[in-house]
């Protein structure tokens, strides 16, 4: 695919997807295709099972794992907590609040965020522990940087800076029976997509954006904002609630669609078709739309 992208625009990195229960979501993603990794442990009382794909985004599935500590972290100023105990009180448990960007300096995104007036809050350093399939483990430290709109309860952005990648093989935790190799496209919507281009572009980091049209090209997906009648119109999927910006679906790349589409028919997952996209609906352990697309 080929992106006319700003210099600086930054990636994708990964998309948070807020679920009650791990146990569940793991059900649901694994009936999905998707291989899962092993439960991993914040330090400020959340947990995830991500999916992560070759082409180096991931799915961060999220729940309350130590629910003492979370509420001590919201106390303490911790961002990532809050803006995650906020959309949950909103949307409920299950659902897909946050879009993460890659980022070699959260330092410079938080500064740029506070200059705009976008910033969610304080920035957050951490480290936890991290193992693949084999059960090799080592530590992963990140730097994140967060930025929502005044009144947002629906979404937020933020940057995550890798300040220690851990050494360890992703490749087993990447090879999906679904044939999914990598995000394409990232649907949000929005009752008012124009308002939300200041927010967005100084997020991805964007100056070229004149605020036209419903699509920001980062380097290695698209995140396209629609209305909700233009969501509904192309994807057959109710939009919603009112809102002024929600994340409300994946579009991922596969192999080949008739193998997505065996696999998802033999383990009983419903799903339409819509133009060359198979759309599958949210479910618990599943906080947004998936969609699969063929791209050879």
């Amino acid at each position: 695919m080929t992106r006319n992208t700003a210099a600086g625009t930054h990636p994708l990195d990964h998309l948070v997807l807020p679920t009650q229960s791990l146990e569940v979501a793991r059900t649901r993603l694994n009936a999905l295709g998707f291989v899962v990794a092993p439960t991993g442990i914040h330090p400020f009382g959340t947990e995830n099972c991500c999916v992560f794909l070759a082409d180096g985004a991931y799915l961060e599935p999220l729940a309350i794992g130590d629910e003492q500590a979370a509420m001590q972290a919201i106390a303490d100023g911790n961002v990532f907590v809050a803006r995650d105990r906020i959309y949950r009180e909103s949307n409920g448990d299950e659902g897909f609040s946050a879009m993460v960007l890659t980022t070699g300096n959260a330092n410079a995104n938080h500064a740029r965020y506070l200059e705009a007036g976008i910033s969610a809050g304080d920035m957050l350093s951490f480290s936890r522990a991290f193992t693949d399939t084999a059960g090799k483990s080592d530590i992963a430290s990140f730097k994140l940087a967060f930025a929502a709109g005044a009144e947002a309860t629906d979404a937020f952005l933020f940057a995550c800076e890798r300040v220690n990648a851990a050494d360890v093989d992703r490749a087993a935790l990447q090879a999906h029976a679904n044939g999914a190799t990598g995000i394409v496209e990232i649907v949000a919507v929005s009752d008012q997509p124009a308002e939300q281009h200041g927010l967005i572009s100084v997020a991805v980091d964007d100056p070229a954006t004149n605020g036209q049209g419903s699509t920001f090209h980062l380097p290695n997906a698209d995140l396209s904002v629609l209305d909700p009648v233009s969501f509904t119109a192309r994807f057959g999927l109710p939009a919603g609630a009112p809102t002024d910006l929600r994340f409300a679906a994946v579009v991922f790349t596969v192999r080949r669609a008739d193998v997505t589409l065996r696999l998802l028919a033999a383990n009983s997952i419903q799903h339409d078709i819509a133009g060359n996209d198979i759309v599958v609906q949210p479910a618990p352990g599943q906080g947004a739309a998936f969609i699969f697309r063929e791209i050879p």
